[in-house]
């Protein structure tokens, strides 16, 4: 896990007890993996959720992919935390206005890092139409994203290949920030 994650410290951590903020998502500690369920089929957000979930949060995280109208009811049987089912507006860690279900998850674990936000803003810019030119990066990530939705692997192979791509696009994003913060303009 990088530098500034969170864990869990081990109560039933889902979608209905993180809403009544019964549970604190941010504590540093936790003793068994969070679950977390999404729509099967994933592509960018849906892999990049993932990502910054196993690499900042929890890196025993385990995912479970399945139908959207089965989304609702697999969570609760799961114990899972659903996440990006635009169409559900019980799902709390989905789209907001034009930002990615990736930057909810940001704002939601307070995970500040300027690079993971740079990398917010690539990720939104691959997976939500018409936002294209919030970051040059994110053309590419959505061509990425698309051949590896049409090779015919399943989820789980998605995000075992897709990881790297991700390590390596937040190495390069930190160091931009880097670059940029160094700088004296």
């Amino acid at each position: 896990m990088y530098e500034g994650g969170f864990g869990h410290r081990g109560e039933d951590c889902t979608f209905e007890t993180l809403a009544k903020g019964s549970i604190n998502p941010h504590e540093k500690f936790r003793t068994k993996a969070m679950r977390w369920i999404t729509r099967k089929n994933v592509r960018v957000d849906r892999v990049a959720c993932p990502w910054l979930i196993q690499r900042f949060i929890d890196p025993q995280a385990e995912f479970l992919f399945v139908s959207e109208d089965q989304l609702l009811e697999r969570a609760r049987q799961e114990g899972a935390i659903p996440f990006d089912a635009t169409r559900l507006s019980e799902v709390k860690l989905n789209h907001r206005g034009e930002r990615c279900t990736f930057e909810a998850i940001l704002e939601d674990y307070r995970l500040t890092d300027p690079a993971l936000q740079r990398l917010g803003l690539i990720v939104r810019g691959a997976d939500v139409r018409g936002q294209e030119q919030v970051s040059p990066e994110s053309v590419g990530l959505r061509a990425i994203a698309h051949g590896f939705a049409i090779s015919g692997i399943t989820d789980e192979e998605r995000l075992e290949r897709e990881f790297p791509i991700y390590d390596a696009l937040f190495e390069y994003v930190r160091q931009q920030v880097s670059n940029e913060s160094g700088s004296c303009d």
